[in-house]
């Protein structure tokens, strides 16, 4: 028999909880009853971070276009205390919400990105990739590796002299972790001119599939994360006929590519115990090690999906960490 939901609640400021209430009452108004998303209803209430050529709290940012036509642009954070004679990692981050919701000019994803290039540091690079239902996978894996191209390919104004795309890294959460692994294979299986793929920060991978795990049993009715509104994103994000074995969303599955053979980068997989995803992300971390891939398990025991969003949190913080010696102990393998 299946396991009852379980009735424990994560310990969270009221602040937070307040704020995951607005989220979740939003996402809900948002959604039509015929599948799509109201998004002028939705920029009515989203929090927006301009960009700062000024440097702020030692981070400047601009946003770069990189084709027009599919709003295919990212906003880069270049540290600016930094002296030009140290090397700087290049991180690609890949943003969350369902493959459905958020963009990187997002209050709380511009924070983090912040937080990122300034503590690691590093030349942190926030992609803006389409979104469903709207534009349907395989455009967000499309668009994703298509700005590693771009990045490959172009000279860019104002592009730090000492940021070095040969210590590339790819990471993202949720959504933006599951497109940060498949542009990661991809990019694994091509020779790019200067970009160099070394690393992976997988945090909290959103992997679904069709029968349910003992963790998404038990945490149906999570915190920001419920069963119901997975099953409507795989839903409205998967080409029309397919379920949730695709091997797109259940990675480790029936349908699973084999990169037993493909370059893969090292990666470090971050769990929350909190989080209904949890079992499969933790299956996540073993198929690469199965796949013979260098992978490292991060768990945070109270923590909830997205919680690295929230620096009230104390994983918040013990997460920024953890990244940064992540990128460092990878990018000193590689280092000239």
């Amino acid at each position: 028999m299946p396991k009852k939901t379980s009735t424990v609640s994560p310990v969270l400021p009221w602040k937070t909880r307040i704020l995951l209430s607005f989220v979740t009452v939003g996402m809900y108004l948002v959604r039509r009853r015929n599948g799509t998303i109201n998004r002028r209803l939705l920029n009515m209430f989203y929090l927006k971070n301009p960009t700062t050529n000024k440097p702020q709290q030692g981070i400047k940012t601009t946003d770069i276009t990189i084709d027009s036509t599919r709003n295919l642009w990212f906003r880069l954070f270049i540290p600016t205390i930094i002296s030009s004679d140290v090397v700087l990692p290049v991180i690609i981050f890949f943003h969350g919400g369902g493959f459905a919701f958020l963009n990187p000019d997002f209050k709380y994803y511009d924070n983090v990105c912040r937080g990122i290039a300034c503590n690691t540091p590093a030349v942190v690079i926030s992609i803006n990739y389409r979104l469903s239902p709207e534009h349907r996978l395989p455009s967000q894996y499309d668009d994703g590796f298509d700005s590693l191209k771009f990045l490959d390919e172009t000279e860019l104004d104002g592009f730090p002299a000492n940021a070095d795309l040969s210590m590339c890294f790819l990471a993202g959460d949720s959504a933006g972790a599951n497109l940060a692994h498949n542009v990661a294979y991809r990019a694994g299986e091509v020779e790019f001119r200067r970009l160099k793929v070394i690393g992976q920060i997988s945090i909290q991978p959103f992997f679904g599939g069709e029968e349910r795990t003992a963790s998404e049993i038990r945490l149906a009715n999570g915190v920001l994360v419920t069963l119901k509104r997975t099953d409507w994103l795989w839903k409205v994000f998967l080409p029309e006929g397919e379920n949730r074995d695709h091997e797109a969303v259940n990675v480790t599955g029936p349908r699973a590519v084999d990169i037993r053979g493909v370059k893969y980068p090292e990666t470090m997989v971050v769990v929350g115990g909190f989080d209904p995803l949890q079992d499969r992300q933790r299956e996540f971390y073993d198929w690469l090690k199965r796949s013979g891939k260098e992978v490292k398990l991060i768990e945070y025991p109270n923590a909830i999906h997205a919680f690295y969003l929230f620096p009230e949190l104390p994983e918040a913080s013990q997460f920024m960490q953890e990244a940064k010696d992540f990128v460092h102990h990878v990018s000193a393998k590689f280092s000239k």
